[in-house]
């Protein structure tokens, strides 16, 4: 049986729309997450569109929103019901970038429910100590967080904030008990990358806690 041109159009055109339409849904939704548009995220949603959906990088619409520091949408995924400690292809959370952002709207809106604190790699108090944001580090340590939790190569918090020249943050971990001993893959503790990094107030202050340096000194004897 010989089928018209015309047919196989038809049927071309009835397979490409729903393609079509997905593409444009999940363009939207991108969109909405980025511009923190609850609105349009509202609409989608109530047409079936997942707002667990990600982009290419992996980052949820809850990262995206967190990232942004979009508080009234972060808040409407978590209502309903959006994963909270999804990970993108960096390993990053929704709480670590806002953190990493200092957006404290959006980190009270994620504590509050329920995400994780504590995780392998940067944790967020480490991302909010590096970036200096006092407020937030002081909101996660009060959630639990671990302040001698460390990334893959030694960092933790009292060493990102070193590192960072945060005074205040490196106060506030002394604090509340951070490792001073602690030391990263090359063997340098929070005291050597602060000298290193040339934040000397902040080696002061470490070393008249009680930080030492982990370096050894060897000695050639004749």
């Amino acid at each position: 049986m010989k089928i018209s041109q015309k047919f196989r159009l038809t049927v071309a055109m009835a397979f490409a729309l729903p393609l079509f339409a997905f593409a444009a849904t999940y363009d939207d939704l991108i969109t909405a997450a980025k511009m923190g548009d609850v609105r349009e995220m509202t609409q989608l949603a109530a047409k079936g569109a997942s707002l667990d959906t990600t982009d290419i990088d992996g980052n949820t619409l809850l990262m995206l929103a967190a990232r942004d520091g979009h508080a009234e949408t972060v808040d409407f995924l978590i209502r309903n019901r959006a994963k909270l400690n999804a990970r993108n292809a960096a390993g990053d959370t929704a709480l670590r970038l806002a953190a990493f952002r200092g957006h404290q709207k959006v980190v009270e809106l994620l504590l509050a429910g329920g995400a994780a604190v504590n995780m392998q790699g940067w944790t967020p108090l480490a991302y909010a100590a590096f970036s200096g944001h006092l407020e937030i580090a002081k909101m996660l340590i009060k959630a639990g967080a671990d302040v001698n939790l460390a990334s893959e190569n030694g960092t933790t918090p009292l060493i990102a904030a070193s590192r960072g020249g945060h005074i205040d943050v490196v106060q506030l971990l002394i604090a509340s008990k951070a490792d001073l001993a602690r030391t990263v893959d090359s063997g340098e503790t929070a005291l050597d990358i602060a000298n290193r990094v040339n934040n000397t107030d902040i080696a002061e202050l470490i070393r008249r806690a009680g930080g030492k340096s982990g370096k050894t000194v060897s000695i050639e004897i004749r």
